[in-house]
Order: structure tokens, then C-alpha cells, then sequence
């Protein structure tokens, strides 16, 4: 019996896309559980020329991956494992880290606040979300199942792959107001697999300020 059945259950759920191809791994020194700083036992990203040249990124670690420690027995851990799918050249034969630090810090804040993510969600980065990319304009994030990994029951309960979708200032904007689903479904055609590329310019305009109350002139007075 597998010793991490929660991890053996990720990588079945992978199989059917990746077969046997072995992916590029990061794993963490020392896990959050005995003490470490990063929460996710190891990210993995995988290689791929279609629907267009990307980076599929998924993380371990959000779930319980070797026991049941929580007290929901339906969900595994936060219920949600983050994949990320990064634009790349045809060349390009390793993939940047950046995504994988990126990810540990949403799981850091993750764990630390205790609030998690949903689809449908958003996340303003202090600057462009690719660290080495000062002039990027992808600057937040938005979320979404992944298109191709639908939710799988675990030993230790259900998990959903939840994507990280790169978004513009102007994009970020106007997801405001529950609208990040709705304006994901209007990117999709231009954002095959909601693939994020962190040179592209914005597909949306500014969105117009929304309208406001007036304000009372004169001499009127709220009560006290």
C-alpha cells in the first residue's frame, strides 16, 4: 500500500493526459508539517505543444497526501490542488521556477490566514506575478477548474484542481463584482486552456468607473 496514497491519487489523476512522461519536479527540503517554510511537498510541471507550447504546473500539498489528518472525511485537506499553465517557447526544454515560487506563496497564504480559494476568485500580486519580468502586465491572478483535470475522490476525500489564470490591471478590474467566471468565458477563445503569457497585452478595456449616488447640496443634515 502506498505509503502517500493522497499523492498516488494526483498522479493517477494525471496519467490519462501525461502516460508515463516524467515530469520537471521541485520537492521541499523540509516539509511545513515538521516545521518548514513551504507548505507544498513538491510541484511538477510537464511539457506540452497543445492546444498551444505551454508549461502545465501542478502542486502537492494542499490535500493530505499521506494521511488523514483532518476532520472533514469528504474533502483532503483545503479540498484543492493549484495548477497553472505558463506560455512557452517550442524551444524551450526547462521550465522557469518563478511559478513554482509563486505557488508556495499563495499556499503560504493559504495556510497562515486560513482562507482559501474558489473558482470564480481573484488575487492582486504587489507586482507583475513573474519575478524576473519587471514589465510584465500580468500583474493578478484569477481562478477556475482546470479545463482538462476534473475533481477525483481520494483515500482521504475529494480534491479539485483549481488553475491560476494571469490577468492584466485593467482584466483584474473588471472581474470585480463576481464577475471573473463570467469574464473568463469571454478571454476563452483568445486564452486556449486559459494558457497565461505574461507578455500579452490587455484583451479587455478599463472598465468604467461604476456609477455613484449623487451628493446632496444645500443645508440638509443626516441624523446625528
Amino acid at each position: 500500500m502506498s505509503e502517500a496514497p493522497g499523492w498516488k491519487a494526483i498522479d493517477d489523476a494525471l496519467q490519462p493526459l501525461y502516460g508515463d512522461t516524467e515530469p520537471i519536479h521541485w520537492a521541499t527540503d523540509h516539509r511545513w508539517s515538521l516545521g518548514g517554510p513551504d507548505p507544498l511537498d513538491g510541484i511538477s510541471a510537464y511539457a506540452r505543444t497543445e492546444p498551444v507550447p505551454h508549461w502545465h504546473y501542478i502542486s502537492y500539498g494542499m490535500t493530505e497526501l499521506y494521511e488523514k489528518e483532518w476532520d472533514n472525511p469528504d474533502e483532503s485537506g483545503w479540498g484543492f490542488e493549484f495548477t497553472f499553465r505558463l506560455a512557452r517557447k517550442p524551444t524551450d526544454t526547462e521550465p522557469p521556477m518563478w511559478p513554482a515560487t509563486f505557488l508556495q506563496n499563495l499556499a503560504r497564504y493559504v495556510f497562515q490566514s486560513g482562507k482559501w480559494f474558489e473558482p470564480g476568485h481573484t488575487i492582486k500580486a504587489n507586482g507583475p506575478i513573474a519575478a524576473d519580468q519587471p514589465d510584465s502586465g500580468i500583474r493578478a491572478v484569477g481562478f477556475i477548474a482546470d479545463p482538462e483535470l476534473d475533481p477525483i475522490e481520494t483515500p482521504h476525500g475529494r480534491l479539485h484542481f483549481l488553475q491560476l489564470v494571469g490577468l492584466t490591471m485593467p482584466e483584474y478590474r473588471a472581474a470585480q463584482g463576481g464577475r471573473t467566471l463570467a469574464l473568463l468565458a469571454e478571454l476563452a477563445p483568445q486564452l486556449p486552456l486559459f494558457v497565461t503569457d505574461t507578455e500579452r497585452a490587455p484583451l479587455v478595456s478599463e472598465p468604467k468607473p461604476q456609477a455613484q449616488w449623487p451628493r446632496w447640496g444645500g443645508g440638509l443634515r443626516g441624523r446625528a
